[in-house]
């Protein structure tokens, strides 16, 4: 079984009393040290045993400078209460003010979406009829404007895509007629030596009737 929550309260036995308190008292000092270090905090921590004698800590800084810290800044919060005692009032109101306004918000916001029409009067109807019939067209024209812009991007993505395939169809023109061409060329140049060669077989064969004449 687990140990029972241990009640707080004073410890009438004085032997346990003094037991407890340097225990108590060691460890305080010990988690005072290790959120100084640990946080990089400023600590200041004092504390009297029941005869009165003082224990402390304090980080780097002494312990008057921390005090004096302390002094400055509790008395300059005191100072700006102090100075306007009507602050506080002066909030509180602002606060009221503030509040229902956003509550008056809410309401509306909950009317502009079908609810709470009960209570509405028909000037009142016809006043949130008008600032829907308002807000409706500010959002088709906003909606338009938007349709207006896509299509015209994507007019010019089209543009851009038909400038592309157009080049490509005429580099792959241009190749296919630097291709004819060249075969063309070569043909040429199979035909004509096809035919200078029998231009040289015409050549040797009447050659060869004018020896058998003569002979």
């Amino acid at each position: 079984m687990g140990r029972g929550r241990v009640q707080l309260k004073r410890i009438e036995n004085k032997i346990n009393r003094q037991v407890t308190f340097s225990k108590r008292r060691s460890g305080l000092l010990k988690k005072a040290h290790e959120i100084s270090v640990l946080c990089d905090a400023e600590v200041a921590l004092v504390i009297f045993s029941p005869k009165g004698k003082l224990y402390e800590y304090s980080t780097n800084s002494s312990m008057e400078k921390l005090l004096q810290r302390y002094y400055e800044s509790s008395y300059a919060e005191r100072a700006l209460v102090e100075a306007d005692p009507r602050s506080q009032v002066s909030w509180c109101h602002e606060y009221g003010k503030l509040k229902a306004k956003v509550e008056a918000l809410q309401k509306r916001q909950r009317q502009l979406m079908g609810e709470e029409l009960e209570a509405l009067t028909l000037k009142e109807l016809q006043q949130l009829e008008r600032q829907l019939d308002t807000s409706l067209r500010l959002m088709r024209s906003r909606k338009n404007h938007l349709l207006f812009d896509s299509i015209e991007e994507l007019q010019r993505k089209a543009s851009s895509t038909d400038y592309a395939r157009s080049g490509i169809t005429s580099f792959i023109f241009s190749y296919i007629l630097r291709s004819c061409v060249f075969f063309l060329s070569i043909i040429y140049l199979i035909l004509s030596l096809i035919m200078m060669a029998m231009s040289a077989t015409i050549i040797r064969y009447e050659l060869g009737l004018c020896f058998g004449c003569l002979t």
